[in-house]
């Protein structure tokens, strides 16, 4: 039987509501006691309680540190694989961020839950034991980090919370789940080759993500570029453009060389130089904007603090960030 490794880091899954104050508050790691008799169906389970945090109190200091948790257990040769638990809120950046630079092939898989323990159809428990039927599996081998919520597995590059409040939140819009959860197997639909490791390192350089709307200016661009930015990620509109007022910031931003990212606002589809007019994708690229496709605006903002590790350099990053949809060996 697998020896699988649970860090807790805290999240609704590690939570109850509160009859009193009619709010989900954090409990401590006895809330996870009534699941073991169903976990070592499936697995030998270790607890690793690491944190207890919402997610929206994790930071990339705490993505970083929850990194080396997770490589300090797979390197343990008595580990077959790591399951995390963590809040939904972050959970996709995390996992991402352990993507890009966790090594090794043994399975890594986070989970967390929508509601609390004791809510009505609370789906903690389900998921916990489908993260460790997965971690568990052979063929999760080698797949990079996996996220496993509601009988679906999803490649960390790709997924996203789409709802506020369903227990079906997490979806890959451009690719679909990887794989498939029944009571008696798994079945993965897709292959996965590892993403090109970067160092596993502090993020140190502060990235802001500033977002496109209907007549949006520089102030946003220009306040991060006040604030010491080490890069900006922009989502932009459709195929890759900016509102003219947004131009004489992005302009300042690059002549200081701070690297620009940019993705689309749009849940599907690229970002290209297709449009030629001011603020079109071809002007911007022509101008050395980064183009990122694969990556929404949090995750781009993630492969960005790690990047930086590897170069700071504008057509190496480039490189660095071309076809993040597909697969690298």
């Amino acid at each position: 039987m697998k020896r699988i490794t649970i860090i807790t880091t805290g999240g609704t899954i590690a939570m109850a509501e509160d009859e009193q104050s009619n709010s989900v508050k954090p409990k401590g790691m006895e809330s996870f006691q009534s699941f073991f008799p169903l976990l070592s169906r499936y697995a030998q389970i270790e607890m690793d309680d690491f944190i207890n945090l919402p997610s929206p109190h994790i930071t990339p200091e705490w993505m970083y540190q929850i990194g080396k948790r997770i490589s300090y257990h797979l390197s343990r040769s008595e580990v077959d694989g790591v399951v995390v638990t963590h809040g939904t809120d972050t959970l996709e950046e995390t996992a991402f961020y352990s993507d890009l630079t966790v090594p090794g092939n043994k399975p890594v898989v986070f989970t967390g839950a929508m509601r609390s323990q004791n809510e009505l159809g609370a789906d903690g428990p389900v998921n916990l034991v489908n993260a460790i039927r997965t971690a568990a599996h052979p063929e999760a081998q080698g797949k990079g980090t996996l996220v496993v919520f509601n009988d679906e597995i999803h490649a960390a590059r790709w997924v996203t919370k789409t709802h506020t409040s369903n227990v079906a939140t997490f979806r890959s819009p451009a690719q679909g789940p990887v794989g498939t959860l029944t009571k008696k197997d798994i079945v993965f639909h897709q292959s996965l080759t590892r993403n090109r490791l970067f160092p596993q390192l502090p993020p140190v350089d502060d990235i802001f993500l500033i977002k496109a709307a209907v007549g949006t200016d520089d102030l946003f661009i220009r306040a991060a570029l006040d604030q010491g930015a080490s890069g900006l990620v922009l989502e932009s509109l459709g195929q890759g453009n900016l509102p003219p007022k947004m131009l004489p910031g992005l302009l300042d931003a690059l002549k200081q060389n701070v690297p620009i990212v940019l993705v689309s606002r749009c849940y599907n589809g690229f970002v290209e130089d297709t449009y030629g007019y001011e603020g079109g994708g071809k002007q911007l690229k022509e101008w050395g904007v980064i183009f990122s496709n694969g990556l929404n605006g949090q995750k781009a903002r993630i492969k960005l603090m790690t990047a930086l590790h590897v170069s700071r350099d504008a057509t190496e990053l480039q490189t660095l960030f071309k076809d993040s949809l597909r697969d690298r060996d």
